[in-house]
């Protein structure tokens, strides 16, 4: 993508970018795990398209990052043909029927708990793939399985997050989840960062979903009687079974699932309209409300309104403006999206114009610790209830693998993206079915998902616990268009910092000039100032969490101007990855996140 000039007032980028910004015409590939990037780009030499690597590539990271995501999870992704405009690919499944706020209450609980099955939605993340194999892909279902069947069934070697994850909740695992110390302490110990691990009961459903396709005619049709076996044969069976059995939930007391066979064959996987925002010639793309994607727009719309000097993130000014800015449009994320609330005013107006100008005329020179929704006519914000986190420690699986308020890394999400010679386009964020968040299913080698921790336990909340309803998701992939072409697809794992995350990254790409990799290495932060998505639902009302690459007066002056600043390793906050297409000359990019040592990009 064709980079603006450099503004004055921005502070340079690095002289000494820790990889280069890759460049090429053949296709980019680019990924939060080596493996997943190296299988999206031998999908691409041996002919698939972008779509066909995509897949490929997320099924691999059920595989090879199981501490961020699963098959029974959940998967956004952003996708557009060449030629044709981005589509949102929504692979978040709802509520089941049975999970109601009555039954929750019935339970003695006050709110979703967040590990156990109870607290699991439909799973979507399977089906999601599936689809956009059939409706955009080129390649059999056997061919994009065949990396992910390999790697299940021959082993690949465990990250070093992923061996922490597990000595973390071995004991866990040991005392109440016997079915995944199965699974993750085979040999009666945790295994070491590196070594060859396993999962052959997911190898084998892998191939059960290629078997079940043999006898159908055509391409599509292999493809759906997989997804059928998926929903209504043996998987859901599996997991429905599983779940009747109470089992020890993040609230310390023993619960039942409530997900039934008849929620899998309701539900399934749309292709929508996205929503999107002009900024500084380039038009945002994001997932709707019942994402946390319009937050971004939001903060774009608010940031409209200030000079070049207050959008440089490595400036005391730029970074207090953000960081406010990002406050006003997540106290807006908790007020007023969701999948479950109809309201007289189309939210759209939230990143207006006006709207942005209103928010923007807020920010004053000190940190402000209220919670200060906007106000829309016709309806009147959601007030959530505002728990100091200092009042919740931790609990073993609960919430999302993410950052904690401490910068204490624990994992996150997972993301990708690809771009081929043709000019498709993807970017996915699958998510859920994490290693910690429920036990193992041991015919089939995955835990469920939680995604309805995020939903409140609350009717009058826009994100209330509802059958058949989508929880309010955090994930939250991005494209950008210039000149009516689609000339980035980029994201980042990490919860309520995703969409934050990508904020400086746009800024000093647009506004600042900085190539994708420069970009990507600079020293980042975010806010804890908003209603955690995850359980237990906690604040920190001033809390800023900041890289100590970032310079020392920039964290004296923030903290001076009133933000709780907690400083973390100069190299742990963010896992952002993106592939590039350059309008004017067709070439392609990519870069990603080198944090962790695990995210690479490659192409030519």
């Amino acid at each position: 993508m064709t980079q603006t000039a450099t503004a004055t007032t921005f502070t340079p980028p690095s002289t000494s970018p820790t990889r280069p910004t890759l460049k090429g015409s053949f296709g980019m590939s680019a990924s939060t795990h080596w493996l997943a990037t190296a299988t999206a780009q031998s999908v691409l030499e041996r002919g698939g398209n972008a779509f066909d690597a995509a897949v490929a590539a997320g099924f691999v990271l059920h595989v090879v990052e199981p501490h961020l995501n699963g098959p029974a999870g959940d998967m956004v992704a952003l996708y557009a043909p060449k030629g044709r405009n981005p589509r949102v690919l929504m692979g978040q499944g709802p509520a089941p029927a049975r999970a109601t706020i009555s039954h929750f209450a019935n339970e003695g609980l006050e709110s979703v708990p967040g590990a156990g099955a109870l607290a699991a939605a439909v799973p979507a993340a399977v089906e999601a793939w599936l689809t956009l194999l059939a409706d955009q892909g080129t390649w059999e279902l056997s061919d994009v399985l065949e990396y992910a069947i390999h790697y299940a069934g021959l082993g690949h070697p465990i990250g070093r997050q992923a061996a922490a994850v597990i000595e973390t909740m071995a004991d866990h695992f040991e005392q109440h989840w016997p079915t995944s110390a199965a699974q993750w302490i085979p040999l009666g110990r945790v295994p070491e960062a590196g070594e060859l691990i396993k999962n052959g009961a997911y190898a084998n459903v892998l191939r059960k979903l290629v078997e079940a396709g043999h006898a159908a005619g055509t391409r599509e049709a292999r493809i759906h009687a997989a997804r059928e076996e998926w929903k209504e044969g043996f998987v859901a069976k599996a997991i429905v079974e599983f779940a009747r059995k109470p089992h020890r939930h993040s609230s310390g007391s023993d619960h039942s699932g409530v997900i039934e066979l008849e929620d899998f064959s309701r539900f399934t996987v749309s292709d929508e309209s996205p929503i999107s925002l002009e900024f500084r010639g380039v038009t945002v793309v994001k997932a709707g409300f019942w994402s946390q994607g319009p937050v971004l727009l939001q903060a774009l719309a608010i940031l409209k309104h200030f000079d070049d000097d207050h959008l440089d993130p490595s400036t005391a000014l730029g970074a207090h403006t953000i960081i406010e800015t990002l406050k006003l449009a997540m106290a807006d994320r908790d007020s007023y999206y969701g999948d479950a609330r109809k309201v007289k005013v189309d939210l759209n107006v939230l990143f207006s114009d006006e709207y942005g100008r209103q928010r923007a005329a807020q920010i004053a020179a000190s940190a402000s610790t209220q919670f200060r929704p906007g106000t829309l006519p016709g309806t009147s914000p959601y007030p959530p209830a505002l728990v100091s986190a200092a009042d919740h420690p931790s609990v073993l699986g609960a919430g999302e693998p993410t950052v904690r308020i401490s910068g204490e890394t624990r994992g996150d999400t997972c993301h990708l993206d690809v771009v081929d010679r043709f000019g498709n386009m993807i970017s996915a964020t699958p998510s859920g079915g994490w290693l910690q968040s429920s036990p193992v299913i041991p015919e089939l080698g995955f835990p469920l998902g939680t995604r309805l921790q995020m939903s409140w336990l609350d009717a009058g909340s826009p994100s209330a616990l509802k059958p058949g309803v989508r929880p309010r998701t955090t994930l939250s992939p991005t494209l950008l268009m210039r000149e009516g072409r689609t000339v980035a697809a980029l994201g980042s794992p990490g919860g309520d910092q995703q969409d934050q995350w990508q904020l400086l990254y746009l800024l000093r790409t647009l506004v600042g000039g900085y190539t994708p990799q420069e970009a990507i290495d600079a020293p980042t932060f975010h806010t804890s100032a908003l209603a955690s998505s995850f359980w237990p639902r906690t604040w920190n009302a001033a809390g800023v969490v900041v890289e100590d690459r970032l310079p020392q007066h920039v964290i004296a002056e923030l903290r001076e101007r009133g933000h709780d600043v907690t400083v973390v390793n100069g190299w742990s906050l963010g896992r952002l990855s993106t592939v590039t297409l350059d309008p004017e000359t067709d070439e392609l990019g990519a870069a990603a996140n080198p944090r962790g040592n695990q995210g690479y990009a490659a192409g030519r």
